[in-house]
């Protein structure tokens, strides 16, 4: 069995979420969301970030058709951190967006756990980011 490991913070759910998550299920024969805390997204998108809960965001993705399993992570401070969780689950396919400002930590997991890293490219759609300001969340 193929499991593709994607992850990220998820909050408004938008046409650019669905196409990746979709083109990264396409990949193998299960896919698993790692999803980013509260207080991680708060630290790296700012404080009026995330606008939905994890456990929000969690039930959303789960209703999602293609998505297998939403892993809810705890608040993660170290790069060790994510390699261990990575380790752990043991993916064979590691998919990432094309752009990924850490793709380079990602492709270090992957190597790590004798997994293959994907580029999905990006589509051109409103960011989640874009949209709160657009809708005045920001």
């Amino acid at each position: 069995m193929k499991n593709v490991l994607v992850g990220g913070c998820f909050d408004l759910l938008h046409f650019g979420h669905i196409s990746f998550l979709k083109q990264a299920r396409a990949l193998g024969d299960s896919l698993v969301v790692a999803l980013e805390s509260d207080e991680n997204v708060k630290r790296t998108k700012g404080d009026s970030r995330p606008i939905h809960t994890q456990h929000q965001r969690r039930e959303m993705l789960e209703s999602l058709i293609f998505v297998d399993e939403v892993i809810e992570l705890p608040p993660m401070t170290t790069d060790e951190q994510y390699f261990d969780f990575v380790n752990k689950l043991a993916p064979q396919i590691i998919a990432v967006t094309e752009g990924d400002p850490i793709i380079e930590k990602k492709n270090q997991q992957a190597v790590a756990v004798g997994a293959k890293l994907v580029v999905i490219p990006k589509i051109h759609t409103p960011s989640t980011s874009q949209l709160a300001k657009l809708l005045g969340l920001e």
